[in-house]
C-alpha cells in the first residue's frame, strides 16, 4: 500500500502516529482489505472575520450621545453609521 493508506490493523495499532501526521496537515486513507474506507486528516480552521475599526460598537464615545435622539436626525445617524 502506498505510504498515505492504511490498512484498519495498522491504523488501530498506530493510532497516536496516524493523529500526529493528520495535526501536520496529512491525509491518510484507511483501507478494509485494499478498499479505501475512511480518511483521517486535519481539522479545518474556520477563519476569523475580522470587524473594522470604525464600527460604531467599537467607537461609542464618538456616536453616543445624552438623552432621546441627542441633537442628530435618524438621516444623519444612518449616514454616521452606514455611510449613507
Amino acid at each position: 500500500m502506498a505510504e498515505n493508506v492504511v490498512n484498519i490493523h495498522a491504523a488501530k495499532t498506530q493510532l497516536s502516529q496516524l493523529v500526529m501526521r493528520a495535526e501536520k496537515g496529512e491525509r491518510i486513507t484507511i483501507a478494509r482489505a485494499g478498499k479505501p474506507v475512511a480518511q483521517l486528516g486535519p481539522v479545518a480552521t474556520r477563519r476569523r472575520r475580522s470587524v473594522p475599526g470604525d464600527d460604531p460598537v467599537f467607537n461609542l464615545d464618538k456616536f453616543g450621545f445624552e438623552g432621546p435622539g441627542g441633537g442628530l436626525t435618524n438621516e444623519e445617524i444612518d449616514g454616521i453609521i452606514y455611510g449613507a
